[in-house]
């Protein structure tokens, strides 16, 4: 299966680049933290070492050892693996979900640096993820080029050609997630090109096309509300650079085009899927912009700097978007999150890994109603903005991925194709 590949060839790979880029940084150690640093980066280096030999050798999967504050759900989530076996043989690297084993690999990452002070704050991602940016830098200024063409006449749109920019950019932020690394194991996946020129060639590959439910939700919603109460969009985060800076434009937009007064974002409290956004990098792309050299992204950063000052953007983290939990047990896990989820008129949800947490990661068939696999997680109108990178995928019509499967058969996980996928909540 995909996942078995995953497992075997994709992981041990990000796992040598992790201790490459700790052995790289070896002399920064030293000059920050003395001997102290070094002696840091030789025992994280050895519990990385350690972990990437039971991976390659199908070792039974061990419970944390560390003191982290999410360390006791990790290991009742392992005892409910376990439960789950039947006494088959406890959960091992190749014998159990896939989803699974894959957060335990990054949270174990996680755990060699966090265990061993003074380094334990050193994102072993994070210079993945500045080359990602500054390698879609052409990316970045045709789209933040457009969109402060776009904000100068604004207010003279009508509702038709609001309509048509909301969709415009939710297939920019669409297919940003095209830029994934742990998807290509750290290799260069940057967005060379203007996103925005190919758009008309892409429709035919989103398989699940739900725009206009989300037009009308938000047209609706801004008609229903009072004085009282704010239209809340909430935005899962997935990837950092160029798909981050997709997002960044939608969620000005929604507000500059007065479809939502208030954005909420949603990113990884520790560096995660080599990837994704964490606080760091979330604060990082709004300073690069701002003091970039070329005026419309220098005006976006500033921009966005101020909606953060303002309040009416707001970026959270939360211990559940990193715990190996598909997302129908967060009212159960993180009943504070879900909560809070539930005060928004519309979630988006962006890429593979939350799709994958959103349909509990199973092999569903084509044509189960994407409400279904939800299995009971509705905090509020949802929408899954993802390309597919996965061998999971519900809610298509008839025949539809049968139809794709005999001409391509990698359709599921090439990143070809994507959706834009909305479930009421009702």
């Amino acid at each position: 299966s995909f996942a078995y590949f995953t497992i075997k060839d994709r992981l041990p790979q990000i796992l040598t680049r992790v201790i490459d880029t700790l052995h790289r940084h070896k002399n920064e150690f030293f000059e920050e933290h003395g001997e102290k640093g070094v002696e840091a980066e030789k025992r994280a280096i050895s519990f990385l070492s350690k972990l990437r030999n039971e991976l390659q050798t199908d070792k039974p999967v061990t419970p944390l050892e560390d003191e982290l504050p999410d360390a006791a759900l990790w290991n009742q989530y392992l005892d409910y693996q376990r439960n789950l076996s039947n006494g088959n043989g406890g959960p091992s690297w190749f014998q159990s979900p896939w989803l699974y084993v894959e957060c335990y690999m990054y949270r174990r990452i996680h755990a060699a640096l966090a265990q061993n002070p003074p380094i334990d704050n050193f994102d072993v991602f994070k210079e993945g993820k500045a080359q990602n940016f500054f390698e879609s830098q052409e990316a970045v200024i045709a789209l933040c080029t457009y969109f402060q063409e776009l904000l100068k006449n604004i207010k003279d749109l009508d509702e038709k050609q609001l309509q048509e920019e909301l969709f415009k950019l939710l297939q920019v932020s669409l297919w940003g997630n095209k830029c994934d690394l742990s998807f290509s194991a750290g290799e260069d996946s940057s967005q060379k090109s203007s996103p925005l020129q190919s758009l008309e060639n892409m429709i035919p590959y989103i398989l699940v096309n739900d725009m206009e439910k989300l037009w009308s939700l938000l047209v609706n919603a801004k008609k229903r509300n009072t004085e009282k109460s704010n239209v809340r969009v909430d935005i899962i985060l997935d990837n950092a650079g160029f798909e981050l800076v997709s997002d960044l434009v939608l969620a000005d937009f929604l507000l500059s085009s007065k479809l939502a007064d208030e954005v909420h974002f949603h990113g990884k409290s520790i560096p995660w899927y080599v990837s994704d956004t964490t606080k760091h990098d979330f604060n990082w792309t709004i300073k690069q912009l701002q003091s970039a050299n070329h005026m419309w992204m220098s005006r976006c950063g500033i921009n966005w700097e101020g909606n953060l000052k303002k309040g009416v953007w707001v970026y959270h983290d939360h211990m559940f978007w990193t715990l190996p939990h598909d997302f129908s047990s967060m009212a159960e896990v993180a009943p504070d999150l879900y909560a809070d989820l539930q005060k928004s008129n519309l979630l988006l949800f962006k890429g593979d890994l939350n799709y994958r947490k959103l349909t509990g990661d199973r092999k569903w068939e084509y044509t189960v109603p994407f409400h279904q696999a939800l299995n009971r997680f509705h905090p509020a109108p949802l929408c899954s903005l993802r390309t597919l990178k996965s061998d999971t995928q519900a809610g298509l019509k008839p025949g539809q991925g049968e139809q794709i499967q005999a001409s391509e058969p990698e359709w599921m996980v090439n990143g070809k194709y994507g959706v834009v996928q909305f479930d009421a909540a009702l």
